[in-house]
């Protein structure tokens, strides 16, 4: 399978949301399983031989791959700064596969939203045909050196089709020893198994690594990472801030009490979650109290994500969360893409 993704013209990056990006195609012929030299497991599929030099490229799971059914089918993602579109392959009933940016939400804060067409004519005799409702969210650092992207479907029972992809262009250079921390905003798509339908996310994000320890016992790294998102809000399909009645509808369902807010996501901290290419996996989840008074989960899942910069300056990531305390379906699935950065 062959994957087009993003070319970076290092010298004059603009922001996404701002109306237009100077990138061009580029290809990434890596295919299956990363299973290179450096690679470890529960990274996505992607770059073959990783390395903390190069550029690195990795992709949702799909079902083969571990994943969920319709994960990882979202191919041939391009980006056109000219017209401000993105293309995306091999979901059925996306319009001509160019989606065009939001009309009720163009951005969720750095992060650019767009949409495939709603109707495509008939090739015989132009009646038009409903389409699905597909959305992406990309987000592009502000050095340009990284990137993701997350497509996702509103009418199927279940998840439905659709992927998620991240990379950096460029290298890392990981420091030894001593402790850094990375900040900066998160954005997702919620979709549902058991229900259609498509809802939108946000958060703040902040990642700090521990370069001195866990200590090295496998002859890699075993660098602590934790992370944080808080500070979540919903919307709905057009818009709307729906936050407090996700909340309530949650706590009616389950006779618990949120406190007014989501709960925030932590990343389970322990050995090994960075590797020597600078790129991260691990687990993460969110809490709340029950009615016994006990500490329950609310969501978990895992994220994915790479450093890059000689300092190191970023990392990109994409988490994937789930929760069937939400009545809205049986299983609620949040798919959300991040940027954090340490500024000089």
């Amino acid at each position: 399978m062959r994957r087009f993704w993003l070319g970076l013209a290092a010298a004059s990056v603009v922001s996404a949301c701002g109306g237009g990006n100077p990138f061009t195609t580029t290809t990434d012929d890596d295919t299956g399983t990363d299973t290179g030299s450096g690679s470890r497991e529960g990274l996505p599929p992607g770059t073959d031989n990783p390395s903390a030099n190069a550029a690195i490229f990795r992709s949702e799971p799909t079902e083969a791959d571990g994943g969920e059914r319709g994960d990882g089918y979202a191919t041939g993602i391009s980006y056109d700064a000219d017209t401000d579109t993105f293309t995306v392959d091999n979901l059925g009933f996306d319009g001509d596969n160019t989606y065009s940016r939001g009309t009720a939400i163009a951005s969720l804060g750095p992060y650019s939203v767009y949409e495939a067409d709603t109707t495509f004519p008939d090739i015989i005799d132009g009646q038009l045909i409903n389409q699905f409702a597909h959305r992406a969210i990309y987000g592009v650092s502000t050095s340009g050196n990284t990137e993701f992207a997350i497509v996702r479907t509103g009418d199927y029972v279940d998840y439905g089709f659709g992927g998620f992809i991240y990379q950096r262009h460029n290298g890392v250079s990981l420091p030894s020893s001593g402790q850094a921390v990375y900040t900066g905003s998160m954005a997702g798509i919620r979709d549902f198994d058991g229900a259609g339908g498509l809802e939108y996310s946000t958060a703040d994000a902040q990642i700090a690594i521990d370069f001195d320890d866990f200590n090295d016992t496998t002859g890699t790294r075993g660098d602590a990472v934790r992370g944080v998102f808080n500070n979540r809000r919903i919307f709905d399909i057009n818009g709307n801030d729906i936050t407090s009645d996700v909340i309530s509808r949650i706590e009616t369902q389950n006779s618990i009490d949120l406190n007014g807010e989501l709960p925030t996501l932590v990343f389970d901290v322990g050995p090994g979650a960075l590797d020597d290419n600078g790129e991260l996996v691990g687990t993460l989840h969110s809490n709340y109290i029950n009615s016994s008074g006990a500490i329950s989960t609310f969501e978990e899942g895992n994220y994915y994500a790479v450093m890059s910069g000689d300092n190191p300056d970023e990392i990109v990531g994409v988490m994937v969360v789930t929760t069937g305390l939400d009545p809205a379906a049986t299983t609620v699935r949040e798919t959300g893409g991040f940027i954090v950065y340490n500024p000089d």
